[in-house]
């Protein structure tokens, strides 16, 4: 059971090599139309998804409360969808919600800017201007995404397994390349541990939303941390009542877990509605 995901810069072949790369080995492709999808069904309105799906929130977007609803079913959706295995998961900061998953092969896709504009005004019978605009608008979008949802560069090679320059390699070798990784990198003992772990955060990222979504408790920043049968709670609450029933509810939710509250109280904490 192992995850690819992919970072890439636009024009830079990601769908391309995603595509021939899940035929020639087996795995499910997930795209940004069924991770968009899933977030929908899971109760974020599509009418909202444009503000924030894998771009730069602007700044009154980044302070309301639909900002970390978005970000809570992004994060379900992922691990859903990283919980089946064998799969390869494109955008939208999966390679920072699953880091550290002992299966995870993170990548990111690059390309010289000369070739990237030659690729968008062929595709797209664009002249220079209008292909450097889109270039532009989408490394700004990208960059800002995941500054303000995981406050991570997405640029930093230190995040990835391994970056490959598409001006350099046919989509044909990095094909090759990614499947012998695979094949390298993604062991029995990697495959079982990198299973438990995304079983736990997708356990723990089911009793955030709960809590949030269907106790409708006003807990900010709530994340839960499972470690076996351990469920830590975290985030920001406004009296330790609320923080106490997060921890009662959640009890309810998994009763063979211990849960334990590391929940900060802040009094007269308030966020944008």
């Amino acid at each position: 059971m192992a995850v690819i995901t992919i970072s890439r810069q636009v024009a830079a072949l990601g769908d391309e090599i995603a595509t021939a790369v899940a035929k020639k080995i087996g795995y499910s492709f997930i795209d940004r139309k069924q991770i968009e999808k899933r977030i929908v069904e899971l109760g974020f309105p599509q009418s909202k998804l444009l503000k924030y799906d894998e771009r730069k929130p602007g700044f009154f977007a980044s302070l309301v409360k639909d900002r970390d609803e978005y970000l809570n079913y992004l994060q379900y959706a992922v691990l859903e969808a990283a919980n089946t295995g064998n799969c390869i998961l494109i955008g939208r900061g999966a390679a920072f919600i699953l880091e550290d998953v002992p299966s995870l092969i993170s990548l990111r896709f690059v390309a010289n800017d000369s070739v990237r504009l030659e690729r968008l005004q062929k595709e797209f019978s664009w002249n220079e201007k209008q292909a450097q605009g889109r270039i532009d608008e989408s490394d700004t979008n990208r960059r800002g995404f995941h500054k303000s949802f995981y406050n991570m560069d997405n640029e930093n090679p230190q995040h990835y397994l391994m970056t490959l320059n598409t001006s350099k390699l046919s989509l044909d070798e990095a094909v090759k390349l990614i499947e012998a990784l695979v094949k390298i990198h993604v062991t029995a003992k990697s495959e079982s541990e990198g299973k438990i772990a995304i079983e736990q955060r997708l356990k723990g990222q089911r009793l955030v939303n709960q809590l949030l979504f269907d106790f409708h408790l006003n807990i900010n920043f709530l994340r839960a941390t499972v470690d076996g049968n351990v469920v830590t709670l975290q985030g920001v609450a406004d009296s330790s009542g609320l923080a106490e029933r997060a921890v009662q509810t959640a009890a309810k939710i998994l009763p063979t877990c211990e849960v334990r509250s590391a929940i900060s109280i802040v009094q007269d904490f308030k966020t944008y509605q």
